[in-house]
């Protein structure tokens, strides 16, 4: 059987979902791959580079800031799942101008991704706003900080279902990232530098991850089941609603990505970081099926 480290770099389902159901369905041991999931919050690029990273978002930013050769061999979504959450009192991004927002660090992928977001609502995060940058984690901080007036909105990802979140601490639901930024964000990717694209437990991860894929789209109830046991504090219907609003329209079935979509966001990113140099898209990511699908 083959081995391979596979490191997530932020917590919540939309760096997690799709492992934990390849992981809990067996389908790791069907393809002959032996997956070591690990923690890589807190690691530094250098680490990561030496694993397959499920974290697209962050890989491409270091591509594109410093050129390293990272490869994207599946996706799993181009809808960053991050949201605004505002205090009641705000019925719109562009309400916020002036205000004090909860922003993920500028130069990682949330933080990079919210920041365009801000700029489409016609908000310049350097000017038409106090950014207040904070860690991301359970986000519990930042409804803490809400509640009290501390903050006056605040990005928040995955850990949390939004709509339950905004209305069990009386908060509005401002935008969903995905539907003002597309990026192939989460799935799977190598560094050529340390691990071929080729080498055999690549294809098995990439084909056992496409297996998951498929189970979420095609067992409705399984992928409820998994979310539930992500977001634990949810209720069963909670945590369908969430399914079927973030889950089941946006996810991919077969793991390929929209390359119009790939090489604007590129341009997006390159722009917001300052980077005058833009990344092949086609280079980047290379979703094509590797190797048959086991049985």
């Amino acid at each position: 059987m083959h081995t391979i480290d596979l490191t997530y770099v932020g917590l919540g389902i939309h760096e997690e979902l799709v492992a934990y159901v390849a992981d809990q369905q067996d389908y790791y041991e069907r393809e002959g791959v032996h997956v070591a999931l690990r923690d890589g919050c807190a690691w530094d690029d250098e680490r990561v580079r030496r694993t397959a990273t499920i974290g697209l978002g962050r890989a491409v930013l270091s591509r594109v800031t410093g050129g390293v050769p990272w490869t994207a061999l599946c996706v799993n979504t181009d809808r960053p799942l991050f949201w605004l959450l505002a205090r009641d009192a705000y019925a719109s991004v562009e309400e916020l101008r002036g205000r004090r927002i909860g922003i993920h660090p500028p130069r990682t992928a949330p933080g990079c991704f919210s920041r365009i977001v801000l700029r489409r609502h016609g908000l310049d995060p350097d000017r038409d706003v106090q950014a207040v940058v904070m860690t991301p984690g359970d986000y519990s901080h930042h409804l803490r900080r809400l509640a009290e007036g501390s903050l006056d909105a605040a990005f928040v990802g995955s850990t949390l279902a939004p709509e339950v979140a905004a209305r069990d601490n009386g908060l509005r639901l401002l935008a969903f990232v995905g539907d003002d930024f597309r990026i192939p964000t989460v799935g799977v990717a190598v560094d050529p530098t340390h691990i071929a694209p080729d080498d055999p437990a690549v294809l098995a991860l990439v084909r056992a991850n496409r297996r998951a894929l498929r189970a979420i789209h095609d067992e409705p109830d399984l992928a409820v089941r998994y979310v539930n046991a992500l977001i634990p504090n949810l209720s069963e219907a909670e945590a369908r609603r969430h399914y079927e609003r973030y889950v089941a329209p946006y996810f991919t079935a077969d793991g390929r990505h929209d390359p119009s979509v790939a090489t604007e966001a590129l341009a997006s990113v390159a722009e917001e970081l300052g980077v005058p140099a833009v990344p092949d898209a086609a280079a980047v990511y290379r979703t094509e099926p590797g190797g048959s699908q086991r049985t």
